[in-house]
């Protein structure tokens, strides 16, 4: 029995009303497998690209993705927020220790800082000891 779908006859062509699958479909992956292999190429990496390295490194930037829009839109529902923003990406990489370490020379334009103050600067709690009056940074 022939593979193909369509064929009729038992031979190697492609017969004319099969669809082409392409190789993201093979792989089930949704990043383009064809487009990647074809950077690998034109980038003159190595002189001659594998027909899984392509595969393997969509695979690989798609979990990636994946892994950052799952952090992402979870900072912009805590923000009440619908659609993920430059911040939303700052918050979630930085939360993560991994992307954090993976991204940690990354500037993203718009996500501003992570919230942070110093302890330093918070100022001290009033009335902590007994007999005190205000705060110890009044006290001249």
């Amino acid at each position: 029995m022939s593979s193909q779908g369509g064929a009729t006859k038992g031979g190697r062509g492609k017969s004319k009303s099969s669809k082409s699958v392409t190789r993201s479909q093979k792989a089930g992956l949704q990043f383009p497998v064809g487009r990647i292999a074809r950077f690998l190429k034109k980038g003159r990496y190595a002189e001659r690209v594998g027909s899984g390295s392509p595969v393997y490194l969509s695979a690989v930037l798609e979990y990636l993705a994946a892994e950052l829009l799952e952090l992402a839109g979870n900072a912009a529902r805590d923000n009440k927020k619908n659609r993920i923003i430059p911040r939303h990406i700052q918050l979630a990489v930085r939360n993560d220790e991994e992307l954090s370490r993976l991204l940690g020379s990354v500037t993203i334009a718009n996500g501003g800082v992570l919230p942070n103050i110093n302890q330093n600067l918070l100022p001290k709690k009033i009335g902590s000891k007994k007999g005190e009056i205000g705060s110890m940074s009044q006290e001249f």
